[in-house]
């Protein structure tokens, strides 16, 4: 029994740390994105700087041939000159510069290959980050329009459902009064034949004719005439 309960309060506590989850959902995404967002843009500043440094490796390596290349006319001009003891210590410093020359030839070589890769690598990374951002952009929008009918926390949000029959009720309340009010003043006594009566001309005016507007009119126009 003992190792029932234990089960049954594992399972309880993983569909609660599940059900968490799914409540926060787009938080948690949005989470991710900014962190492999900032991871792009570490391995980005990562490869610019590996580009910078092959590039500096390049020059680096163009000064060497172009100091070897001195050194060898030097060399042979002192060699047409019998100073064959200055184009000997020129020769071992070609040979040093060749040297040299030749392992950042094999180092830019494998750093190419490795270059290579790195910037598949990114391009990859760059291709699904953008994806990865419409695809929050579109769940944003489909989640907004699930909680229009689905409220995450009922007794704290209002549906478009509950907000139709709220306007319902209203609107009937509103006819409900206007009725009532209808039916009050049919019921007046002596409201109808009154109306009647000030139709026909009997009694004093309650409301303002055309006709009485057009003999004050002509009152006043009258002393001038």
């Amino acid at each position: 029994m003992f190792n029932l309960f234990r089960t049954l309060a594992r399972g309880a506590a993983a569909q609660a740390r599940e059900d968490l989850i799914d409540r926060n959902a787009l938080l948690i995404l949005d989470q991710q994105i900014r962190e492999t967002r900032a991871s792009l843009e570490r391995s980005r500043m990562a490869l610019a700087t590996a580009v910078a440094g092959d590039t500096s490796e390049a020059r680096r390596l163009a000064e060497v041939e172009t100091r070897a290349r001195d050194l060898e006319d030097r060399a042979v001009a002192a060699l047409d000159a019998g100073r064959e003891d200055l184009a000997r210590e020129a020769a071992d410093a070609i040979a040093e510069l060749e040297s040299e020359a030749e392992a950042i030839r094999t180092a830019r070589t494998r750093f190419a290959r490795e270059l290579t890769r790195i910037r598949a690598v990114v391009s990859d990374a760059t291709r699904r980050q953008a994806e990865l951002e419409r695809g929050r952009r579109i769940a944003a929008a489909a989640e907004s329009a699930r909680r229009l009918g689905v409220a995450a926390a009922p007794e704290d949000r209002a549906t478009l459902r509950e907000a139709e029959a709220t306007l319902a009720r209203l609107r009937s309340l509103q006819a409900q009064a206007a009725d009532t009010e209808a039916a009050l003043a049919e019921a007046e006594p002596g409201a109808d034949i009154a109306e009647r009566l000030e139709r026909e001309g009997f009694g004093k005016a309650t409301r303002p004719t055309g006709s009485a507007v057009l003999e004050r009119l002509r009152q006043r126009v009258a002393p001038t005439a």
